[in-house]
């Protein structure tokens, strides 16, 4: 065996041994963040809808957590591997410094979208199922990524937003929501009256076993929203669960009706005013 061979052989070792142990540590590597992502998925599970709601926002950043390591020990090896076979790692640094410049500028907005979606996610302003409003557009959300949300809107219509476009978000589905409803009287009728058949009106609505479930607080009549040359417009409150909004104003709206009608209190016009979460507290 000539002393060429030997040191040919020997070169090959060491530098085989190192190129193993590069690859076994980031397959360890790999595997410990494999295995932390998990762990934090299993630790946010529960039965409560805010637990689910936690699951489902830690799932999301457990997977980014993953796919942005993975990519990064691939990245790392690769770079502590390639001086092993005799190339200089200098032109790829550079070049890959010179090819980020080049990505940032000619991919910001997918950029936006990532961060944005990053921080949607983060922040667990909204996750699937619930019913937001957004870029003008109310819909349940479908599907969510750091890219894009997918609603699907009040038509049934599947709509995409890129993550970079979402701005204000309210979120509809979140505790509570409220309803206001204004019955405006004509201007000759006796306030004091209609403010008393209203009265029993919420409170035999409160007082029924049928809708008290889907009930947060009142019915409440908060009294004369405002005079106008229509009439005087009275206001109530309600509260309601989930979904429950719409079904709720219209028993309302149904048994202001009878109610008025069987006291002889005539009515100009009743119309509905929608406010949800935070906002919605502040008018109360």
């Amino acid at each position: 065996m000539t002393d060429s061979f030997k040191h040919w052989l020997e070169v090959a070792g060491t530098r085989g041994a190192r190129i193993l142990i590069i690859v076994i540590l980031a397959i360890v590597v790999t595997r410990l963040l494999k295995a932390l992502t998990t762990r934090l998925v299993q630790i946010s599970k529960g039965h409560t809808r805010v637990a689910q709601m936690r699951e489902q926002q830690t799932r999301t950043m457990a997977g980014v957590l993953y796919s942005v390591g993975v990519t990064v020990i691939v990245i790392v090896s690769a770079l502590m591997a390639l001086p092993e076979f005799g190339f200089d790692v200098t032109p790829f640094e550079a070049a890959a410094a010179v090819g980020s410049v080049a990505l940032g500028f000619g991919a910001q907005n997918l950029v936006k979208d990532l961060i944005n979606g990053f921080f949607i996610v983060f922040e667990d302003q909204f996750v699937v199922g619930d019913l937001i409003q957004a870029n003008g557009e109310t819909g349940r959300v479908e599907y969510l990524t750091l890219r894009r949300t997918v609603l699907r809107n009040v038509n049934g219509a599947i709509v995409t937003i890129p993550n970079s476009l979402i701005g204000q978000v309210a979120n509809l589905s979140r505790d509570w929501s409220q309803v206001f409803v204004d019955v405006t009287v004509p201007s000759d009728e006796m306030v004091g009256r209609a403010l008393g058949a209203l009265e029993k009106v919420a409170a035999d609505f409160r007082n029924d076993a049928d809708w008290s479930p889907a009930l947060v607080d009142g019915p409440r009549v908060l009294g004369v929203e405002s005079l106008s040359l229509e009439g005087t417009v009275l206001r109530l409150q309600v509260r309601t669960a989930l979904n429950r909004k719409d079904d709720v104003a219209r028993e309302i709206r149904r048994r202001i009706k009878l109610g008025f009608e069987e006291s002889q209190i005539p009515l100009w016009h009743t119309q509905k005013v929608e406010l949800h979460g935070a906002a919605a507290q502040t008018q109360s």
